[in-house]
């Protein structure tokens, strides 16, 4: 027996009005010049080469124990101070906390043989002496986001300063866990993929190289912001929010040759800082020599650093006070929406 149903039509019928709308707001997006940024009140109080040392005073100081930015080199760091609401220094300046944000600057061709031993010994460790001078603290705690966490752990592995607390926020210290494209991994391990000579030729990475080479180990997982704008292009706190990332993302630095060299070399394709055969002039970093209370953060949503680049930090070193957390955000919102500074309060407030 043959039954006909009536034909219903469950596609919802095009609203060219709303989408003509919405196309044009996506136009306007991508032509609308960069969003402020309205950064919390700072103070500089150290500066060296290119670097400054800003320091960010609480109204109400809750805290003797002050803390430490450290930030990646590729980026600049206003994405830990975007705007009032969107900032992690304003988060923990309101909770009671001195906050001190070492900034890199933007390097220039004469900057070209600097290397990872020197931001971490010249900059590194003088700006952490800078900031308990300035708040006459005993100790201090050290905030590595990204990059800055290798840089942090780093020093924290030789430091002779009183490292009291180190928190690392998406930190890729595992390189044994590939996040790059697999052809791009198998090139640098057997040198059919080399920027040495170009580094020799040129000395330093151009901006524009920098955002280049990120959006290659990305794609196509770049393209997918674009995705959400058309689709969420009448979504005004959506836009906000993906305007701030997207002019960010292509705010890149020159990058120092030498430290690009270093990088790729030594961190990633032989993975020195977790073996113990990475060195800081003459001296060696061994990560068990960290006994600083240690926290963890790891994003879910993260495509760039994943959990188990992170994870392996917590059986490095010797720290008795050790916490591995895991939270709902990505690689960047962790940073753009405040967020991380709730996370950390909610961990130092005991230990501060």
């Amino acid at each position: 027996m043959v039954t006909t149903t009536e034909n219903k039509n469950n596609i919802p019928p095009l609203d060219f009005e709303k989408e003509l709308n919405r196309w044009n707001e996506v136009f306007n997006i991508m032509n609308k010049p960069k969003p402020k940024i309205y950064p919390t009140t700072k103070q500089k109080v150290w500066k060296k080469n290119k670097a400054t040392l800003y320091y960010y005073r609480p109204d109400e100081k809750k805290y003797e124990v002050p803390i430490f930015l450290i930030f990646s080199l590729l980026n600049r760091p206003y994405i830990l101070d975007f705007a009032p609401g969107a900032s992690v220094v304003e988060g923990l300046v309101k909770l009671g906390y001195e906050v001190y944000l070492l900034d890199w600057g933007i390097q220039g061709y004469e900057d070209k043989e600097m290397n990872l031993e020197d931001y971490i010994d010249d900059f590194i460790k003088k700006g952490v002496q800078r900031a308990l001078r300035h708040s006459s603290a005993n100790e201090i705690t050290l905030l590595g986001y990204c990059l800055g966490g290798v840089l942090a752990s780093i020093y924290a592995a030789i430091a002779e300063e009183p490292i009291k607390n180190l928190i690392v926020a998406t930190v890729p210290i595992d390189w044994s866990v590939n996040t790059l494209p697999d052809k791009w991994l198998e090139g640098l391990k057997q040198g059919t993929l080399n920027m040495d000579r170009w580094i020799d030729v040129y000395g330093i990475l151009p901006a524009w190289l920098v955002y280049g080479l990120f959006q290659a180990f990305n794609s196509p997982i770049n393209n997918s912001p674009y995705v959400n704008l058309i689709a969420r292009a009448d979504d005004k706190r959506f836009v906000k929010s993906w305007s701030r990332i997207n002019n960010w993302m292509k705010d890149q630095v020159p990058f120092a040759g030498e430290t690009f060299r270093q990088i790729m070399n030594d961190i990633i394709i032989e993975n020195k800082v977790i073996k113990g055969e990475f060195s800081v002039r003459g001296k060696k970093v061994d990560l068990k020599n960290i006994k600083s209370n240690l926290l963890a953060i790891s994003s879910k949503n993260d495509n760039l650093v994943l959990e188990e680049q992170s994870r392996p930090i917590m059986d490095l070193v010797s720290s008795e006070d050790k916490t591995f957390q895991t939270v709902e955000a990505g690689h960047i919102n962790l940073a753009l929406t405040g967020k991380l500074a709730g996370i950390a309060d909610q961990w130092l407030k005991t230990r501060s």
